[in-house]
């Protein structure tokens, strides 16, 4: 395996290894997230399935001080991050990685717009190592609203996004099927990565970490039980089973 990186590293008032990467806020929180569940495991080989510019790829990489490798169907890698990721194009369904080849497989806002997610999930699991951890993230398909946090949008273009999307739902073609690009409901995700391994639903804990200045609203719709519809996306984090 290639070196570790060797990019300069700050360190945050957490006491994260924080890197000179375009993630944003959201990688970090997730991020966080795997670190505090991972248990034992230390991640020596990393595989980012869905990877566009490779940013949260090498996020992960100075974060746990190994390459990465990233794979997406197009080429949008940002050539910046190659020092410290190792991109391909490849097609999730149909990975060019050995069985049992990696300690951590993450993916975000990939897997709705996969044809085939269960065959991607029979892969991720594959190249997965016994004991080895995935944490994998999809748009909500049951959210209120979507949009909430994505760089570039106005507030504008928000509310256009929402409301065509509620003119699809209305329709009853809500699903990734008819290229809406919807997700998957938290049961919906928690039965697809129920393939890999043990599941664990670490939605609350990332909106708890992302907005800490809302704590109080965030802790309200946990405690009303409104979350299968208030959270725009759906993290679901485990361990391959042996």
């Amino acid at each position: 395996m290639s070196e570790a990186p060797t990019a300069t590293r700050t360190v945050s008032a957490g006491g994260y290894f924080l890197g000179e990467t375009g993630a944003g806020q959201k990688t970090r929180a997730v991020v966080k997230l795997i670190d505090r569940h991972r248990g034992g495991v230390v991640p020596k080989r990393i595989l980012v399935v869905g990877c566009g510019n490779g940013d949260d790829a090498a996020e992960l990489s100075v974060f746990f001080g190994c390459r990465s490798d990233a794979i997406d169907i197009d080429d949008y890698f940002d050539k910046r991050n190659a020092q410290l990721v190792d991109f391909r194009c490849m097609d999730a369904q149909d990975m060019r990685y050995g069985s049992e080849s990696f300690d951590l497989v993450y993916s975000f806002h990939a897997l709705e717009h996969i044809p085939d997610p269960q065959r991607a999930i029979a892969e991720i699991r594959r190249v997965l190592r016994p004991g080895g951890i995935y944490l994998i993230g999809t748009p909500n398909r049951l959210r209120a609203a979507g949009y909430v946090g994505v760089p570039g949008y106005s507030l504008g273009k928000k509310i256009r996004s929402n409301v065509r999307d509620w003119g699809i739902r209305l329709r009853g073609r809500f699903r990734n099927e008819f290229g809406a690009h919807a997700g998957f409901s938290a049961r919906e995700l928690t039965d697809l990565c129920s393939a890999i391994g043990s599941t664990r639903n670490l939605s609350d804990d990332y909106y708890r970490e992302i907005y800490r200045s809302k704590a109080r609203l965030i802790e309200a719709i946990i405690a009303f039980r409104l979350t299968a519809f208030a959270w725009p996306s759906v993290y679901i984090f485990g361990v391959k089973r042996s």
